[in-house]
């Protein structure tokens, strides 16, 4: 395999999770933002702790997805995040049906 295959390999993986993203989303009622990762989820608890003199995030999530390439089953029961960085939740719009 040399780099080009690589690179186009790694574009695929892209853009099958992207696809997974977009096919998913409308199931979830936020969208989490870490330096690391996001996540889909339909429950956040977001709690802000402190040790040492330093300020923490301490997240869960139930019923949650992944955004990450790798993992080979990005839909998890229940996520715990500790990070010392930002952390964006947004609340997601259910999209409307018409009946």
């Amino acid at each position: 395999m040399n780099v080009h295959d690589l690179d186009a390999y790694e574009a695929d993986m892209e853009l099958q999770l992207y696809r997974e993203y977009r096919d998913v989303v409308g199931t979830y009622a936020y969208r989490i933002e870490t330096e690391r990762r996001l996540y889909l989820a339909n429950q956040v608890d977001v709690q802000v702790q402190h040790a040492a003199g330093e300020v923490f995030y301490e997240l869960h999530l139930a019923d949650a997805w992944v955004w990450d390439v790798h993992r080979t089953s990005r839909f998890v029961r229940s996520v715990r995040v500790l990070t010392f960085k930002d952390v964006n939740v947004e609340e997601l719009e259910k999209p409307a049906f018409d009946l």
